[in-house]
């Protein structure tokens, strides 16, 4: 299976984390369902975005 990425950017990892956790635990909200695997990313900017896999 191929990870999904999330299309928002964030500029702390902070944000990004709260943003994975939030997507671990309500992910019916955003139209998926429970992720096997969440994963905070560096992009070769240096911003932070959220990966997963169904």
């Amino acid at each position: 299976m191929n990870w999904i990425y999330y299309g928002k950017l964030y500029k702390t990892k902070f944000q990004a984390g709260c943003f994975a956790k939030r997507l671990e635990q309500d992910g019916w909200l955003f139209g998926y369902n429970d992720p096997r695997m969440v994963e905070v990313y560096r992009s070769r900017k240096g911003r932070y975005g959220v990966r997963f896999m169904p």
